[in-house]
C-alpha cells in the first residue's frame, strides 16, 4: 500500500471558519499558486488546498498515464478527498483545468458545492464551426511540439504569456512551478485538456456559478465567460476582472480576492 490520497497530494486544511472553501489549482501550478488569496479567507472560512497530481509538487510515480487519460479520474481524486475529510458542503474555486474538474464533480455530487467559483474556465479551447475557444487544432500541435522540443524553452516563452500583466514576481513564480511539472507529464495533461469538450454537459450543473475572467486572457477568450453563463444550468454570474492575464491569483491577488468575496456573498 501506498500513501493515502490525503498525503499523496498534500492535502491542508488551515483556517478556522464553519464553511469549507476549497481552492483548486490549474495545470502547471500547484496550492502554493493560492499563497497570496489565503489570508484573505483563513479567518472565515476552513480552507482546503491540495495539489492534482500532475503538479510538479507530487511524486511523479503517483501518475498513472492510463488511470488519467480523461478528467473522470481527478474527478474521483477530488470527490474521494472531500470523502475523506467527512466534507458534506463547500464553496469551490477552480482556475483553468481544476474549473472543467468542478463542473463535472458538480454533476456527479450537486449536494456537495454550495457554488462553484471558476476563474480562467473553458469547456473546450479549441475552435469549433460556431465556437470560439481561442486555438485551431494546427496551433495547438506546434505547442505541443515545442514543449517536446525544449521543455525549458517553452516555458521560457509561454509563462509571461500566461501571466500577461508585467509582473517580474508572478512570470517567475508560474515559471517555477512549470519548470517543476516532469515535462512528460505535462504534455500529457495538455492533451487531455485539449481534447476535452464539456459543451454538452454545461447544462447538467444546477449548483449556482460564478465565471470570474480577466479582460485579457491568451487561453480564454472573454466571449467563453459568456459561453458558460449561457450554457451552465444553475444561475449563474460573470465578474470581469479588470486586469490580465490567464493567473490573476498571482499577478493581482488583492483584486482578485475581492471578486471572490463578492461571489462567496452573493
Amino acid at each position: 500500500m501506498g500513501p493515502s490520497l490525503l498525503d499523496a497530494l498534500n492535502v491542508r486544511v488551515v483556517g478556522s471558519g464553519k464553511k469549507f472553501l476549497l481552492l483548486a489549482h490549474g495545470l502547471g501550478t500547484d496550492q502554493s499558486v493560492w499563497s497570496r488569496i489565503l489570508p484573505y479567507f483563513r479567518s472565515h472560512y476552513k480552507v482546503i488546498l491540495y495539489d492534482l497530481v500532475c503538479a510538479g509538487s507530487v511524486n511523479p510515480d503517483y501518475f498513472d498515464f492510463r488511470r488519467y487519460n480523461s478528467l473522470d479520474a481527478y474527478v474521483d481524486d477530488l470527490l474521494q478527498i472531500l470523502d475523506s475529510l467527512g466534507v458534506d458542503r463547500c464553496f469551490y474555486v477552480g482556475h483553468s483545468l481544476s474549473s472543467m474538474i468542478g463542473i463535472l464533480a458538480a454533476i456527479r455530487r450537486p449536494e456537495l458545492f454550495s457554488k462553484l467559483i471558476l476563474i480562467g474556465a473553458s469547456p473546450r479551447f479549441l475552435n469549433d464551426k460556431d465556437y470560439h475557444g481561442g486555438f485551431e487544432e494546427g496551433e495547438i500541435e506546434k505547442v505541443f511540439l515545442a514543449m517536446e522540443a525544449n521543455y525549458e524553452a517553452w516555458v521560457n516563452g509561454f509563462a509571461p504569456l500566461a501571466v500577461g500583466a508585467d509582473v517580474p514576481a508572478a512570470v517567475r513564480e508560474f515559471s517555477r512551478t512549470l519548470f517543476n511539472v516532469r515535462p512528460d507529464i505535462s504534455l500529457f495533461v495538455s492533451r487531455t485538456v485539449f481534447n476535452s469538450d464539456l459543451r454538452g454537459v454545461l447544462g447538467l450543473v444546477k449548483v449556482p456559478c460564478c465565471i470570474i475572467q480577466t479582460a485579457k486572457d491568451v487561453s480564454v477568450p472573454t466571449s467563453v465567460a459568456m459561453y458558460l453563463k449561457e450554457h451552465l444550468g444553475g444561475r449563474n454570474t460573470v465578474e470581469m476582472m479588470n486586469v490580465e492575464g490567464h493567473l490573476p491569483h498571482l499577478s493581482a491577488p488583492a483584486l482578485l480576492a475581492h471578486h471572490l468575496n463578492r461571489a462567496l456573498s452573493r
